[in-house]
């Protein structure tokens, strides 16, 4: 251990570091989408997030969902109807982490006629 582990200070560059499994986790494409959508419209069965969120296939929306409930950002409830229903819906960590992906998804769209900018100037000189 560092001396930055021991005295309560992780550096995320390292594998050690905690934080590198929750960044991993959170900031993933599929995650993040997961997060908004559920803020957005609540308590949601697994279909409605599949045609909520384009391009998602039903195996990575389902180990997207496995991972979350797994860290405590997704509640995922059992009905016992015929046939069953679960929903998802946040967590209060959840809920909490959703206003910095919200952060993230304004930052996006305040500066992504420079990122197709820079994209557009990359491609042209490689």
């Amino acid at each position: 251990m560092d001396t930055d582990q021991a005295r309560g200070k992780w550096d995320a560059t390292k594998g050690a570091c905690p934080t590198r499994q929750v960044l991993g986790r959170i900031g993933d494409t599929w995650s993040m989408l997961v997060i908004s959508t559920l803020e957005k419209h609540g308590t949601l069965r697994s279909g409605q997030l599949k045609l909520l969120i384009e391009g998602v296939t039903q195996k990575m929306l389902t180990q997207t969902l496995r991972h979350l409930e797994r860290d405590g950002i997704v509640e995922r409830t059992v009905v016992a109807t015929v046939p069953v229903t679960v929903t998802y819906t946040l967590t209060p960590l959840g809920l909490s982490l959703s206003a910095a992906v919200a952060t993230m998804r304004t930052w996006a769209y305040e500066h992504m006629d420079e990122i197709a900018a820079a994209r557009d100037e990359y491609d042209a000189e490689s």
